[in-house]
């Protein structure tokens, strides 16, 4: 009668680990970044970020229910730094977001964290709904430092917008 308890008890021991190891763990990023990085599960900066993506978002989400905590640490696109853009205004921008979310729901972003010098917006929610933005500045991005664009019941929460837009488009702000 032993055996069989014991075969039950390796049985759903095996079961356990094998479903445990089906569940993501954050994805660490830092460093250079010189294609879209998409994430489909909860990341986490670990160091700055230098972003070389021409034309996309540095950080896309792929997946609802997503979390993206900045650690304090800043992500730098390759918008000028002292105008914000590359002396042509936005025409040619080509969606060169810092952090992109589009058509996800309950996506969060955590600072504290700096989003700086990216040729559009620094953080752009399209078709997101009950998403969070909390603790994060953006500064010098082309275009808007946080912009939302359809969707509902989003909270955007003790961030700080300073030095974005540019002469043919002043949007700035959140």
């Amino acid at each position: 009668m032993r055996q069989p308890i014991r075969l039950r008890w390796c049985i759903t021991l095996l079961t356990a680990l094998v479903l445990h190891a089906g569940v993501a763990q954050a994805k660490d990023i830092g460093g250079v970044i010189s294609a879209t990085l998409t994430i489909t599960e909860d990341s986490q900066l670990v160091d700055d970020v230098t972003c070389t993506v021409t034309g996309a978002a540095c950080i896309a989400f792929g997946a609802a229910n997503t979390r993206l905590e900045l650690n304090g640490f800043t992500m730098t696109g390759q918008a000028d730094p002292a105008t914000a853009c590359f002396g042509g205004g936005i025409a040619g921008m080509g969606g060169e977001f810092g952090i992109f979310v589009n058509g996800f729901n309950n996506i969060t972003i955590n600072g504290p964290g700096l989003v700086q010098r990216f040729r559009a917006q620094g953080i752009q929610l399209n078709n997101s709904s009950g998403s969070t933005v909390r603790d994060v500045t953006s500064s010098t991005n082309c275009a808007s430092g946080f912009q939302v664009n359809n969707g509902s019941n989003n909270l955007l929460e003790n961030n700080v917008s300073v030095r974005n837009a540019n002469p043919t488009a002043a949007c700035g702000g959140i």
